[in-house]
């Protein structure tokens, strides 16, 4: 019976707390239900009948805040602190075993299996795992004491009656398996200890225990063996027997029924149950199941299968899951034929409604079965579907003979895999862990389906008996997962998934996902069952592949017919369906992990297309027929609507013919298109253009492929579509007209909408390019025969002309100009001379001349059209110029000769109708004269715009001026037209500057400043405003103080102040039209920084007035103008004391950034300080000046010139400087350069006590002593510190760094300088240890409780080492005399001195104070300081004085907070009194139990003589005094090694403790110093090295060596480090374990000498789940295997197992840390290596075996628990010494309860069991107590 130890926790005297637990939650796991409050049991009794109820304390605010628990754990009223809760618990709870109900246990695990048949399914399950082959049902009934049975001979009436009112009597499952071993017959008797065969289903132990949801006195027949099951009360016991007489071969399982009035199964019960049993046949390995109702055979299931074939399997497919769990190896196929025979009774018994109208049973009495055969299904109380009548079947009034017997097969096919797992040792130790067995190195996993032909050949009409019946196997819709029988888990594809391996919950309905470790093994066999079907899936296809080779069509590499894929469509249809993948349920992620293997396992997936079996990746969907692209693969139209395409096109794997399909055809097409393909190309094209789903640039490259024939007519043309570009709107076109190639025929494109062909990205064909075809390219053919030539054809021009008549007001610009373009140099139009280019050719109306060529033929073309084309209304310039100016001859009709004037007034008359092309000639042509100074008109002739307007301001200026008889108007319309012409109105400005600078070059003032006046007057009407007078190159202004001088606008400017920097001003007259002319005020700034740079200011006065002048444009001056200024010298700066003069001879320049303003005080003789004046000054500031040095600029200065700096100051200020510069140390130090140059130069200030010459002295004020100041590098000054001491002692000869500011000690720390204490070494003397060591340990005791205090108010950067430091590394030791002798490095002066405290490091983090007797607290409190603080100042000593000097109470009225301490103190005091009081109230306990058990075995007559005590041995006992030795009268006192340890070290109450001796294994130096044995030291500060070693006592004068103190530990922390114990012990996993024997004494303990044997032990098998290792030498001297020892020493083995799973409950120890060895004869017991456990079997198998083969346990639990306790003990402690020996004791006793209760549960009697379990306890803890230190038969091997 199993046991769970718990705490019960107490808190008194209020409150009370009980822990509770509830059974059932411990085995769901849910820590939800670990938190409720649950049942506590009554005295530790079995019983779960009467129980109390216990609600736990109202978690509220107490009514009481001072009681109330807590608020004194928390401080809190409203928040508990359940950790504090907890730890009171522990420490003053009592430990109670809680027992088991064994009825209600089975109850709440029966509660787990909520599915139909649960019974059933495992006793079917164990028959198949016992490899049988046949199982039979038998229901056995009982007679109806109501209804009498029919007395007939028929057996129908008589089957019909049993059905309807018999009642079941037992249950029987027969089973032809192999029989039961006696491990099996072993574990039948066993919760939760499941099937250790890896390769089986079984894991948990609990599913025989399904038998008592119907029976309760099950028994059990197999060979010549039985056992059968009662119950005494709650407790559930066996008997076995053999019985050889009823020997038989199967096996047997006898359920009689617990309640007699369970009716016999019927109507849908009885069919469900024939469902169930046809399911089962689906992957069980069986080959027949029978269910009778007692005589007559109701089904019978047979199954055959005719044997694997193996499957290929594709090459591309991965076989390895994706975790590198699982990979699959040989895959067959195997062929099922299910054959189902029943009786009529069955179907009419189906017929039948669950009510049975009067003769039906009460629902009460058929929920009875309901309830306890776990459960009926859910359509218990639902009638089904009755089935059709037919020939073959009866309803309920036709059936007559119920005998008849029907018959069906039914035809699948299984796929399997061989799965070789791959399971780290991790994952293997959880999964063991989990199911109590190892993962299996090699398992299965299988696919059951039905094909097209297997179903068909089933030929199972619907709805049926026989289709019902095979309903439950056929994966319809989506198949189940199966562990054995079917889980409630489904796949997602339609076929059912075998997957043995899996590991469900424990109610074996759903796959266990949610631990970590079961999750990675359940999902990488998930993973491999995806594989699998992957591999399903390609079979599949194979067979499709095979089939459609028959089929000529594909033979020869076309598309499916008709006819051909109606005969494979349906096969097809049924596969796609199985594998169309839905979500799975209850858990989707089951059948996502399944689809996603299917889905990665290969990258190729081949499906059925119009051209056979190809990769789903080269076939498409056509939603509509596309003949045009037939060579395509697509998903036949039968099959779009099938699962798996619809799944394949949601995910996007399967999708719509593309664009590049399309593309792809038509590029490795052997054929061109026809005509109506193209059209039907073309619809299709525009239909996804117009859906937006594809592109224009789609559409081209389809296009760009695409080739047609057209034959409609007799040319049989070509028409290769990249060509194509354009369509034509007749109305715009005719189509009659002849076409470019580019463009489409309109038969093509008529059915089209604008839409479509712009979608298609066809472009209409506009007029100009038509034309410019139809007049460029005259070789190139349309796609009519022949082009008609429009240069030489009159009529097609007139139509051509026609048509763009008509389109020409829908023409832009810019095209009519270029069709003008085009058609101007082209004989087009036809005219009464033959065909004349359009400039040719004269309207009608022109009838200057008889011989013009005019127009004809052309009446609907339309005026404008002609007259743009170029045909004239006047006439051609050229004739105009020749006939009516440059001909010698008058023509007819015309007057005198034409001047430029009348020339001019004909234009005007003409100028609308005069061609562009005229008017620029006659631009270009010189038709003018122009103006001499008479006025007459020159003999040569201009060009219009060459000349300007006959004016007098631009006569002045001796401009070319146009003669014109008469007043000039401009605004005439002949001024008008000359303007047109080019005549020029003014000059431009450019010309106007030349006129102007060549005026000023030639001295003619009066036409420059005419000029300038010009330009000023006419500046916005002439529009010079917009010229661009920067760029103006040639000087034309005047300049102020010279009038010869001229300037260009940019060189040039108004303010008179520029003339500092020596920039031009602008002739003062002229200021007042700067803007006109384009001059500024200012010239740029970087002109003026550049000018400022190049020739920085000759003089002070200088500087001041060109400073003042930046100054006034300072908003101007710009971060990058600052850079450049901050760095240029620039600045005039004094070179003499006395001020130079303004000339400037004596001047030195500095940059802005190295000056600083104002008078300078101190440093104005360092630094360079200027002052010109508050104007000037502010443009310093902006480039960079300051009003003083910043402390980097100091600290340059200063590594340049120290002596300059120290000569200008005193010391004292020259302190001041270093102590600003340290100050900015952490700005500094970013500067790498600078700290460099600080740590070279000779700039820090340093004294020396004595003074020397060419030094500066100074008085000092403190000490009255004369110091010397001197300059020195930071490496040459040493830094003195709190060492003060030290210093006096050699101060003349140390280089001190200033000791008055803390900050300028870092500050040369940092540089490098360093300090005193690194430089002093000490070598320490001391004399012998004293012999009382108490002053060291009050010493010592005192530093570990004043540390703290001290250090609480210490800045943490401060601390070197905190209080928790000092309790672990520092102690005290205890000398005679202390001597140091301390020398600085690099001298030969040294000093001794007698101290009475000094500091020695011992280790790399082991430090020693060693004091004298008489120690002076000032020597420990600087030894001190310098170890707790990074740096101790002699103030910190004199506090750790005061701290030390005062006792508690001072000091907390001084203002520390001590109350911590003065708490500690008080609950030492407290634990040591309650631990002395329980130790000598266990000690009385102890002797008088012992006395009660010598008593009683006297009264018996166990032993001869009153003083003679035989006392058994135990395991991990050890020799002690011997039994019959006299003891002295004062040793009768009780003792123990606690008593003895407490009393040894002041917990005595009374007594002083001991001294303690601390003995130290040292490093000596070499020589000792005197007959004393004084030795050498090390150094006082932790920084110095030691040079010494800790002193050495002479061999005779070595005292004992002290033990040290017992920590006493709380309950919680000794609680604590036990379970910690616990926890550290781990399996040993290696086959091996060798070791070599040691031996070695434990110190404190000085008689006792440790001692491990060496081991040579090999693992050779498990017992039990026990591993087992035997000696080497054993097998080799018996030349034995470990599978002999073991099957020879079996029931031993077991009983020594049983024993030590019982110790490893006690101590909730996990079993796989324990192990069992065999030796021939060494000692030992028991050993602990490297936390594992092994016990020895020889020794419980002579001295234990004996008494547990006659049914005594107590006494093997109680040694071997003790042994274990000491094994145990061994995970905290190595050596048998005084902590490890408290530490088992505490570790045996608090488990006495358990010890008690695990004995308890091998015997009925109580009181035995106490008082043995009591003498048993006390015997062994006496006996480790009394020699446990000295055993030779422990071995702790590995410590």
């Amino acid at each position: 019976m199993s046991t769970l130890l718990l705490a019960s926790v107490t808190r008194k005297p209020r409150t009370s707390f009980t822990l509770h637990y509830s059974l059932h939650d411990h085995l769901r796991c849910q820590p939800s239900r670990q938190k409720q409050h649950g049942v506590r049991l009554k005295s530790g009794k079995p019983s779960s009948r009467k129980t109390e109820v216990v609600k736990p304390p109202p978690f509220t605010k107490p009514t009481a805040p001072q009681d109330s628990l807590f608020s004194r754990i928390t401080g809190m009223a409203t928040r508990v602190d359940y950790d504090a809760l907890r730890a009171q618990a522990v420490e003053t709870g009592n430990d109670e075993a809680v027992t088991v109900n064994t009825r209600g246990l089975i109850d709440k695990m029966l509660a787990r299996y909520p599915r139909e048949w649960s019974t059933l399914r495992e006793l079917i399950q164990n028959a198949a795992d016992a490899g049988a082959s046949r199982v039979v049902i038998k229901i056995e009934t009982s007679p109806s004491v109501r209804v009498p049975s029919p007395q007939t001979e028929d057996p129908s009436p008589r089957l019909k009656h049993v059905l309807q009112h018999h009642t079941i009597r037992k249950w029987v499952v027969e089973n032809n398996g192999q029989r039961f071993r006696p491990e099996d017959w072993a574990r039948l008797k066993e919760i939760a200890n499941g099937n250790p065969d890896e390769t089986k289903i079984g894991a948990f132990g609990v599913g025989f225990y399904s038998v008592f949801s119907i029976s309760e006195n099950p028994f059990v027949s197999s060979g010549s063996e039985a056992i059968e099951f009662y119950w005494k009360g709650d407790a559930l016991f066996t008997r076995r027997f053999q019985h050889g007489v009823f020997q038989s071969t199967d096996t047997t399982f006898i359920l009689p029924m617990r309640d007699p009035h369970i009716p016999v199964p019927h109507g849908a019960e009885l069919f469900t149950l024939c469902q169930f049993l046809t399911r089962s046949m689906a992957f069980v390995g069986l080959e027949s199941i029978e269910l009778c109702i007692d005589d007559w055979r109701m089904l019978r299931l047979q199954k055959f299968m005719p044997g694997p074939v193996n499957i290929d399997i594709p090459t591309d497919i991965n076989r390895t899951s994706s975790d590198r769990l699982m990979r699959l190896g040989k895959v067959t196929q195997d062929a099922i034929q299910l054959e189902a025979e029943w009786i009529a009774a069955l179907q009419w018994s189906a017929n039948l409604r669950t009510d049975r109208g009067t003769a039906a049973v009460s629902e009460t009495t058929t929920g009875k079965l309901t309830s306890l055969f776990n459960k009926w299904p859910k359509m218990l109380n639902q009638n089904i579907e009755k089935p059709e009548q037919d020939g073959n079947r009866a309803s309920t009034d036709t059936v007559k003979n119920l005998t008849a017997v029907y018959q069906q097969k039914a035809f699948f096919h299984v796929n399997k895999a061989v799965i070789e797992t791959s399971v780290g040792r991790d994952l293997s130790t959880e999964i063991q862990r989990a199911r109590k067995k190892a993962p299996p190195r090699a398992t299965t996993v299988a696919y059951l389906s039905q094909s097209y032909d297997e179903r068909r050949a089933s030929n199972i009409e619907k709805p049926t008996m026989a289709s019902k019946l095979f309903d439950s196997v056929t994966p319809t819709g989506t198949g189940y997962i199966y562990i054995g029988f079917q889980t409630l888990q489904t796949t997602g594809l339609g076929a059912h998934l075998s997957i043995p391996a899996l590991i469900p919950t424990v109610e074996r309905e759903h796959i266990d996902l949610s631990s970590t470790h079961i999750n990675t093994w359940n999902i990488g066999l998930l993973r491999a069952a995806g594989i699998l079907a992957r591999i399903s899936w390609s079979s599949a296809m194979a067979d499709f592949r095979r089939q459609q080779s028959k089929y000529a069509s594909i033979s020869h590499g076309k598309a499916f017919t008709a006819k051909e894929l109606a005969e494979i469509i349906p096969a097809a249809s049924l596969a796609y369906e199985t594998f169309n993948w839905k979500p799975a349920g209850p858990r989707s992620d089951v059948g996502q992990y399944i689809e996603k293997a299917f889905w990665s396992s290969s990258p190729e997936f081949e499906i059925l297309s119009s051209r056979g079996i190809i990769p789903y990746k080269n076939v498409r969907i056509a939603p509509i027929e596309l003949s045009f692209i037939d060579e395509l693969p697509v998903v036949p139209e039968p099959l779009l609507k099938a699962g798996l395409i619809k799944s394949l096109r949601e995910g996007g794997d399967l999708t719509e013919v593309q664009i590049e399909d399309i593309v792809w055809v038509l590029e490795n097409s052997k054929r061109t298109r026809t005509p109506a393909e193209l059209q039907q190309l073309l619809v299709y094209l525009a239909g996804r253009a117009r859906a937006k789903t594809i592109t224009r640039a789609d559409i081209r490259s389809v296009l760009d492929v695409a080739i047609v024939t057209d034959d409609e007519d007799e040319s049989s043309r070509v028409i290769q579509l990249r060509q194509i570009k354009n369509h034509i709107d007749p109305n715009k076109i005719p189509p009659d007209m002849p076409l470019p190639p580019s463009t489409i025929p309109f038969k093509y494109t008529k059915t089209l909408s604008k839409f479509d062909t712009d979608a298609l990205g066809l472009q209409e064909l506009q007029s100009l390019d038509w034309i410019r075809w139809l007049v460029e390219d005259q070789n190139t053919s349309g796609h009519t025969a022949e082009k008609p030539n429009i240069e030489t054809n009159p009529a097609f021009a007139s139509s051509v002309l026609r048509v763009l008549s008509k389109n020409w007001s829908s023409l832009n610009a810019e095209s009519k100009a270029i069709l003008t373009s085009l058609l101007d140099g082209r004989t087009i139009v036809p005219t009464r001379f033959g065909m004349k280019r359009p400039s040719e050719a004269y309207f009608s109306s022109v009838k200057v001349f008889d011989d013009l060529p005019i127009i004809q033929d052309l009446a609907n073309v339309k005026e404008p059209v002609l007259a743009a084309l170029g045909v004239r209304k006047t006439l051609e310039i050229g004739v105009v110029l020749e006939r009516l100016m440059g001909s010698s001859s008058e023509p007819r009709g015309m007057g005198s000769r034409w001047s430029h004037v009348d020339l001019i007034k004909y234009l005007v008359s003409v100028w609308p109708d005069v061609p562009e092309r005229d008017r620029q000639r006659l631009k270009g042509t010189p038709i003018c004269p122009s103006e001499m100074s008479s006025g007459k008109p020159t003999d040569e002739k201009f060009q219009v715009a060459s000349l300007y307007e006959p004016s007098d301001s631009l006569r002045r200026l001796g401009l070319p001026t146009l003669q014109w008889p008469g007043t000039y108007h401009s605004e005439s319309k002949e001024g008008k037209l000359l303007r047109t012409l080019g005549l020029r109105d003014a000059p431009p400005y450019s010309d106007l500057v030349q006129i102007i600078a060549a005026a000023g070059q030639s001295r003619d003032t009066s036409l420059r400043d005419y000029g300038i006046r010009y330009l000023i007057e006419h500046h916005q009407s002439k529009r010079y405003n917009e010229s661009r007078t920067a760029e103006v190159k040639t000087p034309f202004l005047p300049v102020h103080g010279s009038d010869d001088k001229l300037s260009t606008p940019s060189e040039c400017f108004t303010n008179e102040r520029v003339g500092l920097l020596g920039f031009a001003l602008l002739s003062k007259h002229l200021h007042q039209y700067a803007a006109q002319l384009g001059v500024q005020s200012d010239p740029p700034m970087e002109r003026c920084i550049r000018r400022l740079l190049r020739k920085p200011p000759q003089s002070k006065r200088h500087a001041r007035e060109i400073f003042a002048y930046m100054t006034s444009r300072l908003g101007l001056i710009t971060n990058d103008h600052v850079n450049t200024l901050a760095s240029a010298r620039i600045v005039p700066v004094g070179m003499d004391k006395k001020p130079t003069d303004d000339d400037g001879s004596r001047l030195r320049y500095a940059t802005p950034r190295m000056c600083f303003l104002g008078d300078g005080g101190d440093f104005k003789n360092i630094f360079d300080f200027v002052d010109f004046g508050p104007e000037a000054n502010m443009f310093l500031l902006r480039c960079g000046s300051k009003h003083e040095p910043s402390a980097a600029e100091i600290a340059h200065l200063l590594t340049q010139r120290p002596a300059k700096f120290l000569d200008e100051l005193d010391v004292p200020k020259y302190m001041d400087i270093l102590v600003q510069v340290a100050k900015a140390w952490d700005t500094l130090k970013s500067d790498a350069s600078l700290v460099e140059a600080m740590r070279r130069a000779p700039f820090l200030l340093a004294a020396k006590e004595a003074a020397s010459e060419g030094m500066k002295e100074q008085e000092d004020e403190e000490e009255g002593a004369a110091k010397t100041w001197q300059l020195a590098k930071a490496n040459e000054i040493i830094i003195i510190g709190d060492d003060i001491i030290n210093y006096q002692l050699f101060k003349s000869y140390v280089l001190a760094a200033p000791q008055q500011d803390e900050t300028l000690e870092d500050f040369y720390l940092h540089l490098g300088a360093p300090t005193l204490g690194s430089l002093i070494e000490e070598r320490q003397k001391f004399g012998e240890f004293t012999s009382d060591q108490t002053v060291a340990l009050k010493l010592q005791s005192m530093i570990h409780e004043r540390a703290r205090l001290y250090l609480h108010q210490t800045p943490k950067e401060s601390i070197r080492h905190d209080a928790k430091w000092v309790e672990k590394s520092l102690s005290i030791q205890a000398v005679r005399s202390i001597v140091v002798r301390t020398s600085l490095k690099g001298q030969s002066m040294t000093h001794t001195q007698h101290r009475t405290a000094t500091l020695h490091r011992e280790g790399s983090n082991k430090w020693v104070i060693y004091v004298t007797a008489n120690y002076e607290i000032w020597d420990v409190s600087q030894v001190l300081s310098h170890l707790l603080l990074r740096r101790s100042k002699p103030g910190d000593a004199m506090m750790l004085e005061s701290i030390l000097r005062s006792d508690l109470r001072s000091l907390q009225r001084k203002g520390l907070n001590i109350d911590k301490i003065l708490r500690q103190k008080e609950r030492e005091a407290k634990i040591a009194q309650e631990m002395h009081q329980q130790q000598l109230e266990q000690e009385v306990r102890i002797r008088r139990e012992r006395e009660s058990a010598q008593d009683e075995i006297e009264r018996q007559g166990g032993l001869q003589g009153p003083d003679v005590r035989e006392k058994d041995s135990m395991p991990g006992d050890f020799p002690g005094p011997s039994p019959g030795k006299n003891h002295d009268v004062g040793d009768e006192e009780p003792q123990n090694f606690l008593t003895d340890t407490l009393k040894k070290w002041g917990f005595d109450f009374g007594r002083k403790p001991q001294s303690a001796l601390t003995n130290r294994e040292a490093h000596t130096n070499g020589n000792r110093d005197g007959p004393s044995g004084d030795q050498d030291m090390g150094s006082l500060d932790p920084e110095r090295g030691t040079h010494g070693s800790v002193p050495q006592r002479p061999p005779s004068e070595i005292p004992p060596t002290p033990k040290p103190p017992l920590q006493v530990m709380s309950p919680q922390q000794l609680q604590s480090q036990l379970q910690q114990a616990i926890r550290s012990c781990r399996p040993h996993t290696s086959s091996s374990l060798r070791s070599q024997p040691e031996a070695h004494k434990v110190e404190e303990m000085h008689t006792t000498c440790d001692v491990k044997p060496g081991m040579n032990i090999l693992y050779a098998g498990t017992t039990s789940d026990i591993r087992v290792f035997l000696d080497e030498d054993f097998l080799a001297s018996t030349q034995s295997s470990g599978d002999q020892f073991i099957a020879a020493n079996r029931d031993g083995l077991q009983h020594f197992a049983s024993v030590l799973r019982d110790c490893a409950t006690i101590y909730n120890v996990s079993r796989e840390s324990v192990h069992v060895f065999y030796d021939i004869d060494s000692d030992t017991i028991a050993f602990n290596r490297a936390n594992s456990l092994f016990f020895n079997y020889r020794v419980f198998r002579d001295e234990h075996l004996g008494m547990m083969q006659k049914g005594d346990k107590i006494k093997p639990i109680c040694r071997w628990s003790s042994t274990m306790a000491h094994e145990l003990s061994h995970n905290l402690e190595a050596d048998h010494n005084v902590r490890f020996n408290y530490i088992m004791q505490n570790a045996a006793t608090n488990n006495n309860g358990a010890v008690e209760a695990a004995a308890a549960a091998s015997t009925n009697n109580t009181n035995a069991i106490k008082a043995t379990t009591t003498t048993d306890i006390t015997t062994a803890t006496a006996s480790i107590e009394s020699g446990g230190a000295s055993s030779q038969r422990d071995v702790r091997g590995g410590v």
